[in-house]
């Protein structure tokens, strides 16, 4: 895209960030990056491979909205598919250009670039691919229906749309947007006032179930090396991370289903924090559902 385009969108996300409506995920992905290791990149190239029932991914288009550190990305392209991931953290942006450069450099199968999930007319410029995967990330948009509504389209028919959405817990999804929206309302050296307790609230028993199994802070030690990143940073990056909305599992299925998708996989969270997993297929023929909000 156009360096105005970048300089556009940069500057508001900026804008965004200084009045507390978003939190800057980029920084936590840079760090990651430092870390990420040849094991976690099997597992990530794993994980299509088993959604998908697949051993390549050659042949096919693989679009990464929201692409974060970049790792899917990277994961689809070592599988043989041609890639374009985006992200409209100017971070995280940032971190999958690197991840590129590292792994692929002057590779014109794979296409890094800054954008929103919430602009039309931008992804109407992209067209369609086989594998669409927006994991973790609709629901920070700020209008995660609006963005629901925009992936559909970009999917091939008879293509793959990737999601994880945060489950809709009711009154504690909302304590915990209450939360997150604090966090990023305060100034940068007064969110330790909520960032503490959050973490206690998170922690203290897992910490003291170390300290009492004779194996203090184990959990600090082993969550790095499953995770890739420490867990104060996904402390910090779970705390803070706004906007935040929530679906119930029903509430996706139904969305899509009115939109000639058919679900292939999911994986719900039940009482707990996560993401519920979804993986659809787009109709290979419209049949012309009705009733679609």
């Amino acid at each position: 895209m156009p360096t105005n385009h970048n300089n556009q969108l940069t500057a508001a996300h900026a804008q965004e960030v200084e009045s507390g409506e978003r939190f800057q995920f980029g920084r936590n992905w840079s760090l990651f990056l430092r870390s990420l290791a040849d094991e976690q990149i099997g597992q990530a190239e794993l994980s299509l491979k088993e959604r998908l029932h697949v051993q390549s991914l050659r042949g096919r288009s693989f679009l990464d909205i929201g692409s974060g550190s970049g790792l899917f990305g990277l994961a689809a392209r070592r599988l043989g598919a041609r890639v374009y991931s985006f992200d409209y953290d100017p971070g995280a942006f940032a971190s999958t250009a690197e991840l590129r450069s590292r792994y692929f450099p002057e590779d014109r199968e794979w296409q890094v670039a800054q954008g929103s999930v919430l602009d039309k007319d931008y992804l109407e410029s992209l067209g369609q691919f086989d594998i669409v995967y927006a994991w973790g990330v609709l629901h920070h948009t700020g209008s995660m229906w609006q963005a629901l509504e925009n992936v559909a389209p970009m999917v091939n028919p008879g293509g793959t749309l990737f999601l994880a959405i945060y489950n809709d817990q009711g009154k504690r999804s909302r304590r915990w947007r209450s939360v997150k929206k604090a966090y990023n309302q305060l100034p940068p050296k007064l969110r330790f006032l909520v960032l503490w307790p959050a973490f206690a609230q998170m922690w203290w028993k897992r910490l003291l179930k170390d300290a009492l199994m004779g194996h203090p802070l184990n959990s600090f030690r082993n969550y790095k090396a499953k995770r890739g990143m420490s867990l104060w940073r996904d402390v910090v990056d779970w705390v803070g991370g706004y906007p935040f909305e929530v679906a119930k599992p029903e509430q996706i299925f139904d969305f899509y289903y009115r939109r000639g998708f058919e679900l292939t996989h999911m994986l719900t969270q039940g009482g707990n924090l996560g993401c519920n997993e979804f993986v659809f297929q787009r109709a290979k023929i419209e049949k012309g559902r009705k009733g679609a909000p």
